[in-house]
């Protein structure tokens, strides 16, 4: 046991000498190679080879103290293991010239450095070189020193030596470790000791890298920079997350007006997907327009047509997205959307029949808002196409949007010119890529303007399944007159105003409805102006079922947009049936 003591205590001292002479010997290897470089520097170069030979003294002189003293000494090549990293990467005299030119001034490096060492001559030493190599160096003789300056300071690197009085190296390295991540504040460790047990230790305790002393300065400087290189590196991957977060807000605020959540997660999980390009894809497009709301429009101040448009065109959107579609764009106050792009799947058509049948109950919460607020009560239509287009970013670089074009989506638009308020349409198509769960009630043959062929539109009445939705198909009862109200009307074409040429009167009456006996044919689907004679203010109406003219039945309207004279003469309908 007292024989393993004194080998220990002796195995110990060996190390401290070794310390203690390798220390001067590295600072005159230094300080010779620093004056050579200054020496070229100034022209001086009788000066070198002197200064080479000074050099070459003390590199034989260390390798004589580290034979003498080195804990193995004495022992077998074998028994000594292999050479330590301090004699291997020390280089030899004819290495030594290359190291002396190998670093000159005006090399490309920045940053400001903290030197840690308790000897002054090392701390000079390295201050200078690295000064030299265009580093900013700040030196501290101790731990605490070096701890206050990182509090104070901005520092980009430590060089901290490993042995030192007082506060060692490694627990300097606790210290900063408690506070800057090794990404944040990298820290190379200086050792002057051959073993790999102080070097490993600080690898554990969060070290960068190390250096060994006596310093090859090239490698020291090798190793500074490539760890500034690894922090400037860390610092741009920072900066570019930073972009692409505040990019990847940016897109959720902005396309997510538009497309639900996960849409928009899937757009940024894959970047391909915001590139302007287009693919064909099987869609169900889906376009809603409020029935009137031009002329509606002409009776309301602007902040109130705003008011309206925003109240309503938001609790759509809201509905779109929670059934997985993408907005197109908003066409005044239509809205045209689709389902199946970006993001396809097998229920498309069935979630834009589903969307359309929960927007039209959505108007009831708008309608009660519209009513608080004193705006008047609006209807919807909503026509649904399913087919081919092409879907992708369309526009320019500066300007793009993420849209649909093809047959369908004018398809879609001719199916919703003839919807009621109220109604949802749908092609062929749709109805056969949703039959197993879509109800409709009523079948109409149609020939649209722009096609070759009629097409067939069905009124959707409800959709089963996990959806579960039903519209109301209640009607309002309409009163018999007993005495008509006399209108003139005539019929829309286009968008153009219709004149007021025919002749008829209102029949019966109701809220939302009416009935037209005219000496003239009135076209199903038409669209009607027409005014009560004798008032002002005209109002429109959509024709749900036609007539041949004076031998026919009369035709049924419902109201687009309504007038102060109509609301009196169904207030007067009303009072005459409570007093009967």
């Amino acid at each position: 046991m007292k024989e393993t003591q004194i080998s220990g205590e002796a195995h110990t001292t060996m190390r401290h000498l070794l310390h203690e002479m390798r220390t001067p010997l590295g600072q005159i290897m230094g300080y010779s190679e620093m004056l050579q470089e200054e020496a070229q520097d100034r022209g001086q170069e009788d000066l070198v080879p002197d200064l080479k030979k000074i050099e070459s003294a003390a590199r034989h002189l260390l390798r004589y103290v580290e034979d003498l003293f080195s804990p193995n000494a004495g022992a077998p090549a074998s028994a000594a293991g292999p050479a330590t990293e301090a004699s291997t990467a020390r280089p030899t005299e004819g290495e030594g010239e290359v190291a002396a030119v190998a670093v000159r001034p005006g090399a490309p490096a920045s940053g400001s450095l903290l030197v840690v060492d308790d000897e002054p001559l090392n701390r000079d030493l390295l201050t200078r070189r690295l000064e030299r190599a265009g580093y900013r160096v700040t030196p501290a003789e101790d731990g605490p020193t070096a701890l206050r300056a990182i509090g104070e300071g901005d520092y980009d690197l430590v060089l901290l030596d490993v042995l030192m009085p007082g506060m060692s190296g490694l627990e300097v390295l606790d210290a900063i470790r408690r506070l800057h991540s090794a990404s944040d504040l990298p820290v190379v460790m200086a050792t002057a000791l051959g073993g790999s047990e102080d070097t490993v230790e600080a690898l554990k305790r969060g070290a960068n890298d190390y250096v060994t002393k006596p310093f090859d300065f090239p490698v020291v400087l090798a190793r500074v920079e490539t760890q500034l290189g690894l922090k400037r590196a860390a610092r741009e991957i920072a900066a570019l997350a930073q972009e692409l977060e505040i990019r990847n807000a940016f897109i959720r605020r902005i396309f997510g007006r538009y497309v639900s959540e996960e849409v928009v997660s899937s757009l940024l999980e894959n970047p391909e997907g915001l590139e302007i390009r287009g693919e064909k894809r099987r869609v169900s497009i889906l376009m809603s327009d409020l029935r009137g709301f031009s002329s509606l429009s002409e009776a309301l101040s602007p902040p109130q047509v705003v008011s309206l448009l925003n109240d309503y065109l938001g609790s759509m959107s809201e509905v779109i997205q929670r059934y997985g579609g993408t907005i197109d764009e908003f066409i005044g106050d239509a809205v045209l959307a689709f389902f199946g792009a970006p993001l396809s799947g097998e229920d498309d058509a069935e979630r834009a029949v589903a969307a359309a049948i929960a927007m039209q109950l959505a108007m009831v919460q708008v309608n009660e808002r519209n009513r608080r607020t004193g705006l008047p009560e609006i209807e919807m239509g909503i026509g649904i196409a399913t087919g081919d287009v092409i879907v992708g970013n369309i526009g320019s670089e500066k300007r793009t949007k993420y849209g649909a074009v093809g047959s369908s989506v004018n398809l879609a638009s001719r199916i919703e010119s003839y919807t009621l308020g109220g109604e949802v349409l749908i092609s062929d198509a749709t109805l056969e890529a949703t039959r197993a769960s879509v109800r409709t009630s009523r079948t109409r043959e149609v020939h649209p303007k722009g096609l070759a062929a009629p097409i067939r539109i069905h009124r959707v009445s409800a959709i089963g399944g996990r959806h579960d939705l039903q519209l109301s198909d209640r009607e309002a009862e309409l009163i018999d007159l007993a005495q008509e109200i006399p209108v003139r009307f005539g019929v829309l074409e286009g968008k153009h105003v219709a004149e007021l040429t025919s002749w008829g009167a209102i029949c019966a009456l109701a809220r939302g409805s009416a009935r037209l006996r005219s000496r003239e044919p009135v076209p199903e689907l038409g669209e009607l102006r027409l005014e009560i004679i004798g008032s002002d203010g005209a109002f429109y109406a959509k024709v749900v079922t036609g007539s041949d003219g004076e031998a026919g039945e009369p035709s049924l309207l419902r109201f687009t947009t309504r007038s102060p004279a109509l609301d009196q003469a169904f207030e007067r309908a009303l009072k005459q049936v409570r007093q009967a």
